[in-house]
């Protein structure tokens, strides 16, 4: 200017010129005239919204002069006039080309430009910088470019954290190879990036691996510690997009390792954070990356264990993917909601409009992905944008049809529910874990007055788990049980309280007594259900006298009292005979104002009550309307529940091996003979005069009502209780496995100790299984110990001179010592009273049998027997793995998890590992079909079929039993009488020497034994043969080998 006054004319002038005049003489000063037009007349009025593209072409510039104006200007617009804001963004790519300019002023300004869009753009509306942002970070821009792209999303973590979180999906891999860079501008303002982007994953379970997922893409070389410690991860909240955009990259790493160890930890954290997708679209994105490289690893993985887990793994993401595929996408779609405001505006063809309507249509998109769908917000965030162009009643209107129509599209449809009339006692949704692990992960559940609910899933999915949890109020939003009345009814009954009578069982109750109950009150429900005074179970008589299916009639009774709005039913005819399960289901179906789930194995129960199936899959419980039938049509693989032959699962039993002196599988290794047992306290016996045998080919069902005797008879086989009269005889190499009714009994003790620790403590002393010496059967009674402290006259005989003397001697103990003599019985190793040390000597089996000492030998017997067992398979963890596996428990639970945390499915599974540990002779279950599922019974039925040893069970399952028993023992009031083919087992009299024998044997080191075959008895011709032969060897002075000096000494040559 020549003259203050030409300047005074300029700037007066410049005030009334158009935006587009301004724009062409456009100068550092001007932006603050601009921005006012802007506010005063908006960005249509103001010609901003027509002459966008000059201001870019302005900040583009390469005019040192030119570029410093449009970048003040579009610094100032972005900074004062957030209403611009559609416009000004546009600005935003040229900014970062800047960034690289000659001119430092240019650098500078640039960079506080760029700074300032990101900064102070609408967080809803950050998405829409990215595609500028994006275009700027390729190796081939110049660095400085780059490194400004990169600070506008590092601001974005203070600016808008919640929408960085939700764009993490794209921005993740455009920064990550950054991170890479050999510019260490770029590598630093790539790490500082991600550094913020961390901070707003909002996922709590991996918040505290922030800092080594960072490592993991600086340092690869710790990818293989960092997935150590991510393994150690429990996840429980829900995964998004956010956590999966940071964690894919960090897994992809780990399977491309060289470490078999890390690829297997890469696919274990796969398959558990994957289970924890509510959303399969959140997923979506990342599937196309992880599952040809866990493909690849599950094809090519040597290690078949790790192989296996990552074909889990493969698995369950094909499945997501699946889910993804039929997913209907609920996330915003800008195009869709572009036409929506068009539409809604009626704005015909205005200038930028359709800019405004872009940036409307990506906020828009933000707040539904965010779920920001509240009226208000949409008003405040939206609605302002359209000022411009129509009436603010106008933009509102709009705005809300949109919002609505939006609203609309994040519905996901739900089946119509035609029970409308019935009254919903509960529609809550929860998450639920049993100590780290995770069953159901924000999953819906809605429960109806009268409904009748089927409860399934596999063992360990929760089933119990969820009942117990409602019984105890800790499921979160289901309505607290003092206003529904949830009664959880289970049959187990408390040791202290077993000794209690029915009536005060039930009375002391803490629900019953708040109830205000009386005694006679509970006599006559307790009356209902058949405890009456002359019945099989009495009112006043101790619960401990109950049979397994008497119990859980009580426990039905109790329930009854508190007349229930919810009865939570676990396995209710577990133990029942047939009368009574037809009595549980009549019960059952009278209840129309009661709602009833009901886990059960037992699949005619699940069809003649259920109303409703729910069914617990993948952390998620899904509901289904009508019976078993109806829901198996639905979902055939449901069908494994309840069929053996769609069995899974496969058990292994160790087989029995051979016992010396019995060459036939037919011979009888335990006998009862004429039996008569009476309970203390009761006058009429139990049982009367019962005899059995049982042997290595018998395959027995015991059947007959609840309280007709059946445990009692079993019992009294195996050892637990004494008959009164008649006899028990137990082949004194025969080992047994015992599972009993109420199996848990074996393992309370030891809830503390993993199933592992429980069966090495179990066998530890070389092999005696310390469960067997408490049995009732193995206490000495007075009498006996009478006759033990007795002396009593024994006759020696001096090898040397023959001379026989007597002398009467006390027996202190036996040792543990046996061995067969001449006569083929057996003798004791024993020590004599008043001696210090072990005396080598032994007394024979009908001695010691005079002295009292019959249990003991059958102690020593015993132990000898479980030795055998152990010879051939050493007590090593690896061992018990195994032994856990075949039995159907995964070494996950087997060996680390405490019992405490075992489903009850699983805890029986235990109790029949450590019974099968010792490899035994005859298998004997007490109700086997009791907690296992149908895929575990078809595993137990195919073990059973397939095992050398003899079988006896107990068990109501005519459809279990049936298929494995063609003996059948009939149970009726206390006298038995057996049915069907008893004398099969003689057409199956295989001889033992012709079964496959153990040649070898492999101890917990590696060290093989070779052990000798079974010794082929000898014909005569060829036992004479051999007796000259041994002979002549005597005579000559030569050297017997084994077989020979045993043969030797066995005829007295030696």
């Amino acid at each position: 200017f020549n003259s203050v006054l030409d300047k005074y004319i300029y700037i007066s002038s410049f005030w009334t010129m158009s935006i587009e005049e301004k724009f062409a003489k456009l100068s550092v000063g001007d932006e603050s005239s601009i921005v006012e037009a802007v506010k005063a007349d908006g960005v249509v009025k103001s010609g901003l919204a027509a002459n966008i593209d000059a201001l870019v072409a302005k900040c583009a510039a390469k005019d040192e002069a030119e570029a410093l104006a449009g970048l003040a200007t579009a610094k100032a617009l972005a900074e004062g006039a957030p209403e611009a804001e559609a416009f000004t963004k546009e600005c935003l790519a040229a900014c970062l080309e800047q960034a690289s300019a000659k001119a430092g002023s240019v650098k500078k300004a640039a960079v506080e430009t760029a700074m300032a869009i990101a900064k102070n753009i609408t967080p809803f509306a950050m998405k829409s910088l990215l595609p500028a942002i994006f275009s700027q970070l390729p190796v081939e821009k110049k660095w400085q470019t780059r490194e400004l792209a990169l600070n506008c999303i590092a601001s974005f973590s203070e600016t808008a954290p919640k929408q960085l979180g939700n764009a993490l999906p794209e921005i993740v891999p455009e920064v990550t190879a950054c991170m890479w860079d050999t510019k260490k501008q770029v590598k630093a303002a790539g790490i500082a990036a991600m550094k913020g982007s961390l901070t707003v994953i909002g996922n709590k379970d991996i918040d505290h691996m922030t800092d080594n997922i960072l490592m993991a893409i600086t340092k690869p070389k710790e990818v293989p510690e960092i997935m150590h410690k991510m393994a150690g991860v429990t996840f429980v909240q829900s995964v998004e997009s956010a956590a999966l955009a940071m964690v894919v990259p960090l897994l992809l790493r780990g399977l491309r390792e060289k470490s078999t160890a890390t690829k297997r930890q890469s696919a274990v954290i796969i398959n558990n954070m994957s289970k924890l997708v509510d959303n399969p679209l959140d997923a979506a994105p990342f599937l196309p990356l992880l599952l040809p490289a866990l493909e690849t690893n599950a094809d090519s993985i040597a290690d078949p264990e790790a192989r296996e887990v990552t074909g889990r793994a493969v698995e369950q993401l094909k499945r997501l993917k699946g889910l993804a595929d039929k997913a209907l996408s609920v996330r915003g779609d800008i195009s869709k909601l572009g036409e929506e405001f068009k539409t809604a505006l009626e704005a015909g063809e205005a200038a930028g409009l359709d800019n405004v309507v872009a940036h409307a249509s990506t906020v828009s998109t933000c707040m539904m992905d965010l779920h920001f769908m509240d009226e208000l917000q949409w008003k405040k965030n939206i609605a302002p944008l359209f000022a411009p162009y129509v009436d603010a009643a106008k933009a509102e209107a709009a705005t809300e049809a949109v919002r609505a129509k939006a609203e609309s599209m994040l519905e996901v449809p739900e089946e119509d529910d035609d029970d409308d009339d019935a009254e919903e006692l509960c529609n809550c949704q929860f998450t639920l874990a049993y100590g780290t692990k995770i069953l159901l992960h924000n999953t819906k559940m809605k429960l109806k007055r009268g409904k009748r609910y089927g409860l399934l899933g596999g063992n360990d999915s929760g089933k119990t788990t969820l009942m117990r949890s409602i019984a105890n109020n800790q499921v979160e939003g289901f309505p607290d049980t003092s206003s529904v009345r949830t009664v959880f009814v289970e049959a187990d009954i408390q040791g202290e309280q077993s000794h209690l009578s029915c009536i005060d069982y039930v009375a002391i109750d803490p629900k019953i007594e708040a109830l205000d109950i009386n005694k006679e009150e509970i006599r006559t429900v307790l009356g209902t259900v058949g405890f009456t005074p002359d019945g099989k179970a009495k009112p006043d008589h101790a619960v401990s006298t109950l049979s397994g299916g008497w119990r859980m009639k009580l426990a039905l009774a109790r329930a009854m009292l508190q007349k229930a709005d919810i009865l939570l039913l676990d396995e209710p005819t577990n133990h029942l005979d047939v009368i009574n399960v037809a009595w549980v289901k009549s019960y059952l179906n009278s209840l129309t104002d009661v709602t009833s789930i009901i886990v059960s194995h037992d699949s005619g129960l699940l069809n003649d009550c259920c109303t409703n199936m729910l069914q617990i899959e993948n952390l998620k419980l899904h509901s289904f309307k009508g019976n078993l039938d109806e829901f198996v049509k639905l979902k055939p693989s449901a069908r494994s529940y309840f069929s053996f032959t769609e069995s899974k699962q496969t058990f292994r039993f160790p087989q029995p091996g051979t016992i010396e002196g019995v060459k036939s599988k037919g011979k009888a290794l335990m006998k009862m003979g004429g039996c008569t047992f009476t309970y203390p306290g009761n006058e009429t016996p139990t049982l009367f005069d019962i005899s059995v045998q049982v042997s290595l080919s018998s395959r027995v069902a015991c059947v007959g009502e609840n309280g007709a005797g059946k445990s009692t008879m079993i019992k009294l086989l195996v050892g637990e209780i004494e008959p009164q009269t008649g006899d028990v005889w137990k082949h004194p190499n025969a080992r047994i496995a015992y599972v009993a009714q109420h199996a848990f009994h074996h393992i309370e003790s030891h809830l503390d100790q993993t199933p592992n620790e429980y069966i090495r403590w179990r066998y530890a002393n070389n092999g005696e299984d310390k469960e067997s010496l408490v049995k009732v059967t193995m206490q000495f009674t007075p009498e006996e110990e009478k006759l033990q402290k007795t002396p009593y006259e024994i006759q020696f005989t001096d090898d040397e001179t023959g001379k026989v003397s007597k002398v009467k001697k006390v027996v202190a103990e036996l040792v543990g010592g046996r061995k067969t003599n001449k006569s083929k019985d057996y003798e004791y190793e024993i020590r004599y009273a008043g001696s210090s040390v072990d005396s080598g000597e032994y007394l024979p089996q009908k001695t010691l049998k005079k002295m009292g000492w019959e249990k003991a030998m059958k102690a020593v017997d015993a132990k000898i027997a479980q030795r055998a067992g152990l010879y051939v398979r050493p007590l090593s963890t690896k061992n018990v793995e195994q032994h856990l596996e075949d039995c159907g428990l995964d070494r996950e639970f087997g060996t680390h998890y405490r019992m405490s945390a075992l489903s009850g499915g699983q805890k029986v599974k235990v109790v029949l590992a450590a019974a099968m540990w010792n490899q035994p002779h005859i298998l004997i279950l007490d109700e086997p079909t009791n907690y296992l599922d149908r895929d575990a019974l078809g595993a137990l039925a195919g073990a059973i079929e397939v095992f050398d040893g003899g079988v006896v069970m107990i068990t109501h399952n005519n459809e279990f039993c049936s298929k494995l028993c063609p003996e059948t023992w009939v149970m009726d009031a206390g006298h038995l009488e057996t049915k069907g083919d008893a004398d099969w087992m003689l057409k199956q009299d295989t001889k033992i020497d012709e079964q496959k024998q153990i040649t070898e044997v492999t101890d917990a080191a590696g060290n093989v034994t070779k052990l000798k075959g079974q010794k082929k008895k000898l014909s005569k011709k060829e036992e004479k043969q051999l007796l000259k032969k041994i002979k002549g060897k005597i005579k000559n002075g030569l050297d017997l080998d084994t077989d020979e000096e045993e043969f030797a000494f066995e005829k007295d040559l030696l």
